[in-house]
């Protein structure tokens, strides 16, 4: 089997990048080659290669930059899909594409389904919308990959931010009312793997239903104050106090879902796969370490 990954330096993909090797024989693509404005340079990486699956991890994660950077969001996160979908329909590959409970508005009481209607509040969740409209105008054959609040032990994100602030303060505002599944980028890769195995090579070895959207998060919940108190309990030593506060007194740029939650249900019944505690993985990641 024949995986192209494009995105290999993110989150995700840096955790796909180790894993397909076992599986596959795994193509990276570097950003050089996945310009939306140069679709020609990708198509022809992807005639060389000839992928039975594309995965695209490749994304602009910087939701409060993306509200002054609108082009650039929308150019990554919704103009690129677009154009790996086609050369997937072009090529007979089928693609995994990943996209974000920034996709809801947070309205809602209970964890989402994935027949929920979409309204994003910020121009990051209306980006990763607009690619999720255009994997599926253009590719038939494709799994979109919702997650949320995504971390690892590299680039940036909450777990490195809090490690670095209980490090450096006494008392660390965060806040409190925003509910979520902090969910490890090892395990959103696991469960990528777990699903392209299932569904196979051919696309005539997978029924119909199969294709769509899913959301692929760890169970469980908190909001951002216990993802934090469950990080400082795991650091020895801290006496830093986590303060929490409402997103009111929090400004930020972008405008966040106060209710990220996304239920796993349909993926576990597709897949037979079940998702860990975001406490179990968060275990799993002080485990394994650093990596480079």
């Amino acid at each position: 089997m024949r995986v192209l990954l494009i995105g290999s330096s993110g989150q995700i993909g840096f955790e796909l990048s180790r894993l397909l090797p076992f599986v596959c024989d795994l193509s990276v693509l570097e950003k050089t080659h996945v310009e939306p404005a140069k679709p020609d340079n990708l198509l022809k990486a992807a005639e060389r290669i000839q992928p039975d699956w594309i995965i695209n991890a490749a994304a602009y994660t910087k939701v409060d930059d993306a509200e002054a950077n609108k082009d650039e969001a929308f150019a990554v996160n919704s103009e690129l899909p677009g154009v790996i979908a086609r050369i997937a329909n072009m090529l007979n590959s089928r693609l995994v594409h990943f996209s974000t409970d920034y996709v809801f508005d947070g309205t809602k009481p209970s964890p989402y389904f994935e027949t929920d209607p979409v309204s994003p509040i910020n121009v990051y969740g209306a980006s990763k919308a607009a690619g999720e409209i255009a994997v599926r105008q253009f590719l038939e054959r494709h799994l979109i990959l919702r997650t949320s609040w995504i971390y690892s032990r590299r680039r940036t994100n909450f777990l490195l931010t809090m490690e670095r602030l209980i490090a450096e303060r006494d008392q660390i505002p965060v806040v409190c009312d925003q509910l979520g599944a902090p969910t490890s980028a090892i395990s959103v890769a696991r469960a990528t793997v777990h699903a392209i195995l299932h569904c196979g090579i051919s696309p005539n070895e997978v029924t119909a239903p199969l294709w769509g959207s899913y959301h692929v998060t760890c169970s469980g919940e908190t909001s951002w104050h216990g993802f934090a108190a469950a990080i400082r309990s795991r650091l020895q030593g801290s006496k830093a106090e986590l303060k929490a506060i409402l997103s009111e007194k929090y400004r930020t740029e972008a405008r966040r879902p106060l209710n990220s939650r996304l239920s796993n249900m349909k993926f576990e019944s597709a897949f037979s796969f079940v998702m860990p505690d975001w406490r179990e993985a968060l275990d799993e990641v002080y485990a394994i370490g650093e990596t480079k």
